[in-house]
This record gives C-alpha cells, structure tokens and sequence, in this order.
C-alpha cells in the first residue's frame, strides 16, 4: 500500500509540472507581450537558486530610434549635444539614442506613411489633436503599455495620476504616455509689430481680422520693400478663422488641411457640426479672397517656400503666425533684430473670448512603435528622458557654456554665443515636466501677466480628452474628405480659388460626394455614446 501511495504521489507531481508549464507557456491569452518581449523583466519570484531575480536584463547593447517632429539640425550641435546623452545613456541603460527628424515639407503624410510603413520605430512623438493619434493606434500602429510601464518605466508610471492615464488609452489599453506636467499655451494667433500697427494708428491690441486687414493695408501702402504677410500656403488659417466668428470646439479628428468638423458650442459640446457648410466658411473665402487681391501676400502664394518668420525677423514681413508658446521667444529675438518693434500677438479666441479650451494633456506625448524589437529599453530610455535631470537639460537645453549658461535662475546665452554656429534644439515635446525647466531669458519676460492672464480670464476645461473616434465604419469617407481638404483648401484658404462662391459651393459638393453625411452622422452617433459615458 505504501509503495502504491509513493506511485501516487509521484504521477500527481508530474502531472503538476505539466500543468505549470501549459499554463506559463501561453501568456495566459490576456494579449500580454509575447515571452521575447518580457526577457530579463523583473520579479519578485525566487529563482531556482532560492534568490531574488535582478533587474531589466541591459547585458546586450541596443540602439534606440526616437521620432520627432521637425526640420533636422544642419550646424552640428545636436550631434555634440546627443552624443553626451549617449554617454549617459550607455553607463545607466547600455543604450543609446538616435533621433529621427519628419520634417515639416509635407509632414502629416511622411509621419502617417512612417507609422504605416511597419518599420521598427522605437519612441514616436504624438499628439491627439494634431498628429491622428487615435487613428494611428486604431490602425495598429503603437504598442500596448499597460504591462510594460510599471517595470521599465517607473518613475513616469508612478508620477501620472490614474486619471491622466485614463486618457491616454486605446481600446481599454495604454497606447501612450502623456506630457502631462507641462504648462504651455499653443492657442494660434497673428504676430504683428506694434511699431507699424501705432503708425496705422491702431492704438489697442488687435482683436478682429478687420483691424488686421488695416494693418497689412498700411503696410502695402507705406512699406514698399516689405510684404504685408510673406505667407506659405502650407499654413492654414480657417482654424483661426473659426475661433475668431462662431462658437465652435475644435475636434481631436485629422481632416488634413482645413478643419471639417466641430462641436456646436461649448453649452452644446456633444453636438456635432462643420463650420465649412456655415455662412463662417463662405465669410472665410470671401476676406481670403479680397487680402489676396490687395496684395497681402506673393502672387505665387501656393508655392512659396520662404520662411515667414525669418523674413519678419528681417523687417521683410509684418506678420506671422503661430501659437503662444513660439510668440515667447519671438518676442525678444524681434527686441534684438528690429528694435523698437514691439512685437504684439493677437490671439484668434480674442475676438468673442467664448470657445478658448485649456490644452489637452495629450497634445504632446510618447509612444513605443508597434514593431519596436527593443520596447523595454525604449522605455528605460524615456524615463531617463523625462527624470533624470541632466539628460532631460541636455535634450532641452544643449550644453551648458556652449548653448546657455544660467544667471540668477533663468538661462541666457553664453559670451561669444553666435546663433548661427551654436544654435540647438530637440524638438522633444514628448514628455517635457515642470519641475525640471529652467525659466528662459529669452522668453518675453511679460508673457504671463499680458496673454497667460487674459486666457486665464475666459478659458474653459477641456471637454474631450477621454474621447477616441472608431473611424473603422467610415475610414473610406473620411480619407476622402481629408483628401478633398488637401486639394482645395489651400487655394481657397490664399483667395486662389477664383470667385469664393463658386469655390466654396465646389468644395462642399466634393465634400458631399466624398461622404461627409456620413462621416458626420457616425461622428454623431460615438459623440452621443461619449455624452453618457461622461455624464451618465
């Protein structure tokens, strides 16, 4: 009997081990990462050794991609300046950093085409209102996290509130990793010269598109070396316009070049509408129309290819465009370049103060590719990004003595610094964080009682942040109406159409036959499912 109950023991603990084998072998089918994709994570179960398991396995060294957004460095510094974080990065990680620039000539499809490709991107910049985030991670293109963070990214997974994280999920799962603990502003605007707008005699910040018409008006009539707007047309304005005359909400929805559809208001913000088949787009075309005959721009608008920035800094233009943040910095690179200029801003929500929403939390973010062959140190990599102070100031600073040295707690360049030789930049706008900025010497010292205190005056939450279009019912419609936008928007937006009325009457019957109906219909029908998820 005894050796009986011995057999019996033995069979029931091979049958135990094959049990525990089945059931660690198939991931428990909760669409984990696969086993590769889990090497060297750490636990708290002893090995057979009967000790603790280390750490991430950092044994092999990897490369780590990181895609960013805009016109790739051409003097040498942020080579210097990333091979330092390199050093760093090889002594905490045994990785190191190569970024990847999407510059801005025909951005929005290099960036979808790059995320369609299926190449083997390891960090990419997002953003949820302006980089078709949604519809990238609807098409597969950025790797769940919710089991990767907590091992690979520590510090950032235990510094964002559970809330934040709630936004930043796609189909129940964390898709990206909001920067969420930057203060910014990126609300659009006109820049003018307060100089020319007082001998325009425009005494009062600019607050309509009337009075800046006058203003490029006086500038045609009394400059004639300069171009009112040295405008190009990759820059569209119906955004702006549309803050500035109705009361619509911008959308988290990429319609291409112009913006196709809204919300109503802010008191009816479920509410789906477009301002394009409103009296605002007609109105829109119609003043488009007219600054382009009186010469506001080059004749050759729609392939201009000039810096219109550049050119103001020059005394070449009068106006620019862009959101606050870059109006800053402007301000005081404009003090040095054409002194007494006074560069001004006007903001396009000033004109009826009604429809200015805080920014999204993932306006600027992080994701790991899909196809990413190292999305454990690309994480590692990203926690040192955004807390380890000394790479997070390399990455957004450059090197101390050479791009900025700090005086009396705010940053300034060196003596002997020449923009053209030391001049650096990242563009990482993927995880910047408060706690490690160092306040800027050259950002108008001004700017927070001037423009942050008036939208603090009318600013109104941010409504959308939890919601993620399913554009899989109408992906065929809406790509045709974000390629009906790329066609025409541009002409009509620069008075290049020809009569505004016959183009706009064209634009919206290609908008129909694209199936706008039904875009906005289903658009609609998920707006009123978000409606009772946040309100019950």
């Amino acid at each position: 009997m005894s050796n009986l109950k011995r057999i019996s023991a033995l069979l029931i603990a091979i049958m135990m081990i094959f049990v525990v084998a089945a059931c660690s072998g198939n991931n428990g089918g909760n669409n984990e990462p696969p086993a590769e994709t889990n090497k060297g994570a750490a636990t708290n179960a002893p090995d057979n050794g009967g000790e603790e398991t280390k750490g991430p396995d950092t044994s092999k060294f990897v490369k780590i991609s990181y895609v960013v957004l805009g016109n790739k460095p051409t003097n040498g510094q942020f080579e210097a300046v990333l091979a330092e974080v390199n050093k760093l990065m090889k002594g905490k990680i045994n990785a190191e950093l190569e970024w990847k620039w999407v510059e801005w000539a025909d951005w929005t499809t290099k960036y979808n085409l790059l995320l369609a490709s299926g190449e083997a991107i390891d960090l990419i910049t997002i953003g949820t209102d302006w980089l078709d985030t949604w519809g990238n991670a609807q098409r597969g293109a950025f790797m769940n996290l919710d089991d990767l963070l907590p091992t690979y990214a520590p510090q950032t997974w235990n510094s964002i509130p559970e809330e934040d994280w709630a936004e930043s999920k796609f189909g129940g799962k964390i898709v990206l990793i909001p920067e969420n603990e930057y203060t910014q502003w990126v609300n659009h605007g006109f820049y003018y010269r307060g100089d020319w707008a007082k001998e325009a005699g425009i005494t009062e910040p600019i607050k309509d598109w009337e009075t800046m018409g006058k203003y490029l008006q006086y500038i045609k009539d009394n400059k004639p070396d300069v171009i009112p707007w040295d405008a190009a047309a990759q820059t569209s304005t119906f955004g702006g316009y549309v803050a500035s005359y109705s009361d619509n909400l911008e959308l988290p929805i990429a319609t291409g070049y112009l913006p196709i559809y809204a919300t109503k208001s802010y008191d009816e913000k479920y509410t789906v509408n477009s301002p394009v088949f409103e009296d605002t787009f007609l109105n829109y075309a119609k003043l488009m129309k007219e600054w382009a005959d009186k010469g506001y721009w080059r004749e050759d608008v729609l392939n201009n290819k000039n810096d219109a920035r550049a050119a103001l800094r020059a005394g070449l233009s009068g106006v620019d465009q862009h959101h606050t943040q870059t109006f800053g910095g402007l301000r005081v690179q404009m003090d040095k370049d054409q002194p007494g200029s006074e560069l001004q801003m006007f903001p396009f929500h000033r004109t009826r103060a009604n429809n200015l929403m805080e920014l999204s939390i993932t306006h600027g973010g992080t994701s790991v590719g899909a196809h990413s062959k190292n999305p454990e140190r690309a994480l590692m990599a990203y926690d040192l990004i955004r807390n380890d102070e000394q790479i997070y100031h390399l990455i957004n600073y450059g090197l101390e003595g050479v791009q900025y040295e700090v005086v009396d707690g705010k940053r300034q360049q060196p003596a002997g610094y020449d923009e053209a030789k030391h001049a650096f930049y990242a563009d990482f706008w993927g995880g910047r964080v408060d706690k490690f900025e160092i306040p800027s010497a050259t950002t108008w010292d001004q700017l927070e009682e001037t423009l942050y205190a008036e939208y603090d005056g009318y600013k109104k939450p941010y409504p959308y942040g939890q919601f993620v279009f399913d554009k899989t019912p109408v992906e065929a419609e809406l790509t045709a109406v974000t390629q009906v936008s790329g066609e025409m928007g541009p002409a009509i937006g620069y008075g290049k159409a020809g009569d505004p009325v016959k183009a706009v009457e064209e634009f919206r019957n290609k908008l129909k036959t694209a199936g706008y109906d039904k875009v906005l219909a289903e658009l609609q029908r998920q707006m009123d499912a978000y409606k009772k998820l946040i309100e019950g």
